[in-house]
């Protein structure tokens, strides 16, 4: 088999979110950039070895709108933003996803909650790791990641084969909350 169960959902969503690719809240940055108009968060045409495919509303009534990128071999990332509710509780915000990952066979091997950016100012990332699949040497894995900044729940979602794509997964979660801390938090509120 060669590629994850998990996998072929994203190339589903991926698919359907290429049809929604008509939305205007991301507006044409340089470089090819997107940019979200609501946040001021730069999704760029590139991140890492990760190139964007789609963007567009994810779930309108919630207003939220994601960014969907592809790397090497079956890696995906997702970044979605969603207005922060006015009780933040980042499990209740992920719980559909966990929902359809423990639907489809995923089981929880990981929840954390990391710190990242400066250290006068850490933002702390709630984190929930899915196993979806293991093949010979390889774990399918699903990690979800949430923070707020801002007003803002920022969403990084990135499904990889462990021990091969952890440094392209760090790298995505990385950038994605380096962007967002330098974008939606200089944002006035």
């Amino acid at each position: 088999m060669k590629y994850a169960p998990a996998a072929l959902a994203v190339l589903t969503f991926t698919a359907a979110a290429c049809a929604q690719d008509t939305t205007n809240v991301f507006a044409d940055g340089p470089n090819g950039e997107k940019v979200h108009s609501p946040s001021g968060f730069v999704c760029p045409a590139v991140i890492g070895h990760f190139e964007r495919d789609a963007v567009g509303e994810r779930d309108p009534q919630a207003g939220s709108d994601f960014c969907a990128y592809s790397g090497r071999d079956g890696v995906y990332g997702t970044i979605t933003l969603a207005p922060l509710p006015r009780s933040y509780d980042p499990k209740a915000m992920l719980a559909s996803e966990f929902v359809v990952q423990e639907g489809v066979g995923g089981r929880m091997v990981d929840e954390a909650t990391l710190t990242l950016g400066p250290k006068t100012s850490p933002l702390p990332v709630y984190t929930r790791t899915y196993e979806t699949a293991k093949l010979e040497s390889m774990h399918y894995k699903t990690v979800f990641t949430i923070a707020a900044i801002g007003s803002w729940a920022v969403e990084a979602t990135v499904e990889y084969a462990d021990p091969r794509d952890i440094d392209l997964k760090t790298d995505f979660v990385s950038a994605v909350y380096a962007g967002a801390l330098a974008k939606i938090a200089a944002q006035p509120h």
